[in-house]
């Protein structure tokens, strides 16, 4: 039976979750939030909305960095 709540198979298409991967990487939430939105996008049906929301993200990411003058 599928696990709706915990492991839906959008989420573990390619043999990880991108949880697992996000969390093996260390990543802050704007960065883990694109992953896993450019990870689902071919499976969810809502290609273009999930790409764009990874773009919001990263582009929230890149103004903290810079906000921080980080580069």
């Amino acid at each position: 039976m599928t696990d709706m709540v915990n492991h839906p198979p959008h989420y573990n298409t390619g043999g990880i979750e991108a949880i697992d991967y996000i969390e093996a990487k260390q990543l802050d939430f704007h960065l883990g939030n694109a992953v896993k939105y450019i990870s689902r996008a071919e499976h969810k049906g809502t290609y273009t909305q999930d790409l764009k929301k990874a773009i919001w993200y990263l582009n929230r990411a890149i103004e903290a960095k810079e906000k921080n003058n980080e580069s």
